[in-house]
C-alpha cells in the first residue's frame, strides 16, 4: 500500500546525512518522524581526558592559582571535567575555586550543567554564542586577568587568540577531544554518496565534524566533487553560524536555524527541502519529484536510483524528448548498452504505477507527457 499525504511528511522522498558524534539517534528520529530516509556516518568521535595528564595539569593549575573568569563552553565538557576532578580527588578543591570565580555560560544547557555541579553561573549569552561570550569579556576589560576556557575538543577559532591580544592570560581547559571515528568506513560511504549527489541534505551540530568531514574528503582526493555537490546540489544545514565556519571557509552556504536547536533545525529543513522538489503537471496528474521518491497526485512512490535518475533526466527538458544515449549516460553504472535505459524505465514506470506518465517516443528516446496547457521552464 503507498503512503498517502496523511501519512508522509514533508521529508518524505529526501534523504538527509548526519554527520554527528553525539545526539545522532535523536537528530535521525526527528527527522525520520518527518518522512526523510536517513544516512549516518559520524564525521569524528569524542575522546574524554579523564585520564589525561595535560587536563589534570590544568586543574590542578587552577586550583593553585584561581582565575578571574572561567568560561564552559559545552554541557557534556563541563560535566566530564568536574567527574575527572572528583576522581583524582580534587572534585571539592576544583567546585570551590569555580564558586568564588565570575562563570560564564554558554547557554541553557551549560547552565544546567553548572547548576547540576552546585554552582551558579555570572551571566550567560542569550544567544548561545561564544562570539558574545568574547564581546563580553573584551568590553569588560582583559588586560592582566586571568582567564579559564573549557574547550570544546578544539581551539576556539579566534577567541583565544582575541583575550591573549587584549592582554589577558588564559588557561585552557582540554576536557575532551574529536578524533577520526574508530571505523572510517560509513565516513567514506557517505563521501561517497555526496560526490554522487545522492543526499538532498547534510546536518552539522559542530564545527569539528564539519572540519573532519572536508579533511577526510581532501585525503581521499575527493574534495573538488565534494565541494561541488555541497555548493550546487546538497543542502548544507548547520546547527548554527560556529558549525557552519568550516563550510564557509569554503565557499559553501549553509542553512541556520535562528534557535541553535536539533528541533528548530530540522523545522527548518521541513520548509526548505520541499522547495527543492520539482512540480510537474504530466498527464493529468500532479507529479512531485523528490530525491530518492515521486508524489503522484499525493501518493507517496518510492523509486530506485536508477529510475529517479532517469526522471531527473526527463525533468530537466519536461515535454521533450530525450535519447536513449542520453538516458544511458545518467544511469548509475552504465555501460554501452542502450538495453539498460529499457529495462531502468519499465522498472521506473511501474514504481510510479502510471505508465502513461512517461511516453515512448519510437526510434528517438522518452518524454514526460506534459500537459499541453503547462508553461513550464526547462534546463538546458
Amino acid at each position: 500500500m503507498q503512503d498517502d499525504d496523511t501519512t508522509h511528511g514533508p521529508l518524505a522522498g529526501f534523504t538527509v546525512g548526519v554527520t554527528a558524534a553525539r545526539r545522532a539517534e535523536e537528530l535521525a528520529t526527528l527527522l525520520e518522524r518527518r518522512g526523510a530516509a536517513v544516512l549516518h556516518a559520524p564525521a569524528l568521535r569524542i575522546v574524554q581526558l579523564a585520564d589525561d595528564s595535560e587536563l589534570l595539569a590544568a586543574t590542578r593549575e587552577l586550583i593553585g592559582h584561581a582565575p578571574d573568569v572561567a568560561v564552559a563552553t559545552t554541557a557534556i565538557g563541563f560535566r566530564g571535567w568536574i567527574e575527572a576532578a572528583d576522581g583524582w580527588g580534587v572534585g571539592d578543591a576544583l567546585l570551590k575555586t569555580l564558586g568564588g570565580v565570575e562563570l560564564l555560560a554558554r547557554g541553557p544547557k551549560v547552565k544546567g550543567a553548572v547548576r547540576a555541579a552546585g554552582l551558579t553561573e555570572t551571566w550567560s549569552p542569550g544567544s548561545e554564542s561564544m562570539a558574545e561570550v568574547l564581546d563580553r569579556l573584551l568590553a569588560q576589560g582583559v588586560a592582566g586577568r586571568r582567564i579559564a576556557l573549557q574547550l570544546h575538543g578544539e581551539p576556539l577559532p579566534g577567541f583565544v587568540e582575541s583575550l591573549t591580544a587584549a592582554g589577558a592570560d588564559v588557561v585552557v581547559v582540554p576536557v575532551y577531544r574529536w578524533m577520526p571515528p574508530r571505523d572510517i568506513a560509513p565516513l567514506d560511504r557517505m563521501l561517497d554518496v555526496t560526490a554522487a549527489r545522492g543526499l538532498d541534505a547534510i546536518t552539522f551540530t559542530s564545527a569539528p565534524a564539519a572540519a573532519s568531514f572536508l579533511g577526510r574528503a581532501e585525503t581521499r582526493g575527493l574534495l573538488p566533487e565534494i565541494l561541488g555537490a555541497l555548493r550546487d546540489d546538497v543542502l548544507v544545514a548547520c546547527v548554527g553560524p560556529v558549525t557552519a565556519l568550516p563550510l564557509q571557509a569554503r565557499g559553501i552556504d549553509t542553512l541556520q536555524p535562528e534557535r541553535f536547536r536539533l528541533g528548530p533545525l530540522v523545522q527548518l529543513m521541513c520548509a526548505r527541502l520541499p522547495l527543492a522538489a520539482r512540480i510537474l503537471p504530466v498527464a493529468g496528474h500532479q507529479v512531485e519529484i523528490r530525491g530518492h521518491a515521486v508524489l503522484v497526485d499525493d501518493e507517496l512512490r518510492a523509486v530506485p536510483p536508477a529510475g529517479m535518475a532517469l526522471l531527473h533526466a526527463l525533468a530537466r527538458r519536461p515535454g521533450w524528448v530525450v535519447a536513449r544515449a542520453d538516458l544511458l549516460r545518467v544511469l548509475p553504472g552504465s555501460g554501452t548498452d542502450e538495453h539498460a535505459v529499457e529495462t531502468a524505465m519499465a522498472r521506473l514506470r511501474s514504481a510510479l504505477g502510471v505508465p502513461r506518465l512517461i511516453q515512448t517516443v519510437v526510434k528517438r528516446g522518452y518524454r514526460l507527457a506534459l500537459d499541453p496547457s503547462a508553461d513550464t521552464k526547462y534546463d538546458r
